[in-house]
């Protein structure tokens, strides 16, 4: 299984399990962990929830196979909907994250309470690379934790950047080295575990209060833009040149008029082919 989830002591843990593909997400994994963090919502018997990865990988993102063959069309998509659960979801979150957190991989730990990262874990927003705009309310939550500057440089260049780093723009609560993490988890779990749950509940809320209102209304604006830059030519351009393993060439779309990019896209068409 892709998302296995297991319910015990009240903890619900969720691990991203697609290891051979970096945990990149298809529509299907979005779905499964859709429905975990909506049962967490609803069950009683879960206090609290753990989301982890594999020590090499926390998730690499979208798989860029499976989104490109099955692109969000509307927010009911399954990324949409995962969002949505994640982000309303009223119980304490707890991330535990190694390796890589690329993307999504990223934007949904501004959704969870707690945040622990191997010192050797790395993090990235790449979607303005990818000739998109950001999802998962990183647009609102970003200059929040970071202050503008910080949030834009995240945003902006989408480069990779470290856990000390992600530390300091506040989207990690704390750096541990690799071989004490789990331990460290662990232990914040089992403090969760034993406080009154309607305690944690109340005080998540008001801590979120600030958010509540103006987050639904982002994730909409967000995922009209991602949907429709989805569309365009430098996302097309960047998703063709990730599967040729080269560097995406931008520049060729700029200073043209739509006439002049239909007239070119129509000239190549109708190029010969070598026989």
């Amino acid at each position: 299984m892709t998302i296995v989830t297991e319910v015990k002591q009240g903890l619900l843990e969720i691990q991203i399990n697609r290891p051979d593909r970096k945990n990149s997400f298809t529509n299907a994994m979005y779905t499964a962990i859709g429905d975990a963090f909506r049962d967490a919502t609803q069950s009683n018997l879960v206090k609290a929830v753990l989301l982890k990865g594999h020590k090499d990988c926390f998730s690499a993102g979208n798989d860029i196979g499976d989104f490109m063959q099955n692109p969000p069309t509307n927010l009911d998509a399954p990324v949409f909907r995962f969002l949505r659960m994640i982000s309303t979801c009223p119980k304490p979150i707890v991330a535990q994250v190694e390796g890589m957190a690329v993307g999504i991989g990223t934007t949904m730990l501004l959704h969870c309470d707690l945040v622990y990262a191997a010192d050797t874990a790395k993090f990235s927003m790449p979607f303005v690379k990818l000739g998109m705009c950001p999802e998962g309310g990183s647009t609102l939550i970003v200059p929040q934790l970071a202050g503008y500057q910080k949030a834009a440089e995240l945003l902006l260049l989408g480069d990779v950047f470290n856990a000390a780093k992600a530390s300091e723009c506040g989207i990690v609560t704390q750096v541990l080295p690799a071989d004490q993490l789990e331990a460290h988890v662990g232990q914040q779990v089992k403090k969760l575990l034993n406080l009154p749950i309607q305690s944690l509940i109340t005080t998540k809320a008001l801590l979120k209060a600030h958010v509540k209102t103006s987050l639904p209304t982002v994730l909409e604006v967000e995922g009209h833009g991602f949907m429709s830059m989805l569309k365009q030519e430098p996302a097309q351009e960047a998703f063709k040149a990730f599967a040729e393993k080269r560097t995406p060439n931008f520049l060729q779309f700029e200073g043209q008029s739509p006439a002049q990019k239909a007239n070119q896209r129509a000239s190549t068409r109708a190029k010969p082919q070598p026989s």
